[in-house]
């Protein structure tokens, strides 16, 4: 660990080290943009300063650290580089959600939450170009299984240890069931593409990952499930996931106002900018009431279908007040904003990706009618 963050881990808890690291995340945050290089070195900083280990029990050698004070951390990541943050953020629930399962099911995750603390591991997402339906195949071979695929948006990858992920395997007896598995980004046939040339979150790194023939082992199979259907599972990572990924947009809406702020008060004084940050003011308090009541659910609520609901629901209208709040900010600023020296235009790009998280805002609206009609969620 480096001295200036081991200072400043004596001097203050998670959150002000993640704004130490942010702040110096900054720094390069443009220049991550303009290259659209991964955010490598706020990753090694956090690595330095134990975050990637941090949310795994201490009884199991990890931090220990809260699940709500991780999410205050991501979203103070956010304020000051969005791709940092987000990046981050699908680290902490891949760990966050058997964290969860061992406190509260017992469930034998022991192992894998174990080798995150000792090895220092940094576990890589595909679920959300996967979700219900998974994708990819699975063939059955002698010990385990053949899969080929390919995965997007898989943010960290470049610095990636193990992509959790899943492929859908023809099961003879039971139909089309995907398997969840992790897979060693070291493994034969596994590939970086390089594919991420975007709009915005330009410096998470989430290149497509390329499955060529992977062997996976029948005992990596952590998991099976009907394909398609809703299942305790994916309650589960709605309720803790979530939070954890808009946090960080959260984050990047703050930063934005925080921006138009300091820019407003050069001002004169007007009715008119005084309505437009009022304007600021309202859709940011929307952003936060909505991340806070994601998070009450994840600390407070069990996997089903009605907590479900509450975080997709909770989800779009942080999603929308994001991209508000950031919006109002340009306004409120007014045409510097449009220059990318002052940030707001890398905001502005940034916070567009959370439009499109599952569940996105059309099928969650569907979700939230058949919840509150009394329909089946699978329809």
């Amino acid at each position: 660990m480096s001295v200036a963050i081991q200072t400043e881990a004596k001097t203050g808890g998670l959150v002000a080290l993640a704004d130490y690291i942010g702040s110096r995340a900054a720094e390069r945050c443009a220049e991550h943009d303009q290259d659209e290089s991964f955010v490598a070195d706020s990753f090694q900083a956090l690595k330095e300063a134990g975050f990637f280990r941090a949310l795994v029990p201490k009884e199991l050698g990890g931090g220990g650290v809260g699940y709500r004070e991780m999410c205050d951390a991501i979203r103070v990541l956010g304020t000051h580089c969005g791709s940092t943050a987000l990046a981050f953020s699908m680290h902490c629930h891949l760990v966050a959600l058997p964290t969860w399962r061992w406190r509260h099911q017992k469930a034998p995750v022991e192992g894998m939450l174990k080798r995150v603390a000792s090895e220092d591991l940094i576990l890589i997402s595909s679920g959300g170009s996967d979700w219900l339906n998974s994708g990819g195949t699975a063939t059955k071979v002698d010990g385990g299984y053949r899969v080929s695929g390919r995965k997007i948006f898989a943010s960290g990858c470049p610095v990636g240890d193990v992509l959790v992920t899943s492929a859908v395997y023809a099961d003879p007896e039971q139909g089309a069931t995907v398997l969840h598995f992790p897979v060693p980004f070291k493994a034969e046939g596994v590939k970086l593409l390089d594919t991420w040339h975007v709009m915005g979150m330009r410096g998470t790194g989430s290149q497509d990952v390329e499955l060529d023939n992977v062997f996976v082992p029948d005992a990596a199979i952590a998991g099976r499930r009907p394909q398609g259907k809703w299942h305790p599972l994916f309650h589960m990572v709605a309720m803790i996931a979530l939070p954890m990924v808009y946090a960080a947009y959260v984050g990047v809406a703050e930063g934005a106002r925080a921006k138009a702020l300091a820019t407003a008060r050069k001002k004169p004084a007007s009715s008119s900018l005084t309505v437009l940050v009022g304007k600021l003011e309202n859709a940011f308090t929307e952003a936060e009431m909505a991340l806070e009541r994601m998070v009450a659910n994840a600390e407070t609520s069990k996997p089903s279908p009605e907590a479900t609901g509450r975080a997709l629901i909770a989800r779009t209208l942080t999603g929308r007040a994001a991209i508000e709040t950031v919006e109002r900010a340009m306004e409120v600023v007014g045409g510097a904003s449009f220059y990318r020296s002052l940030g707001l235009e890398r905001a502005f790009r940034d916070v567009q990706g959370a439009r499109f998280h599952p569940l996105q805002e059309v099928p969650q609206l569907e979700f939230a009618g058949r919840l509150a009609l009394g329909l089946d969620i699978d329809g």
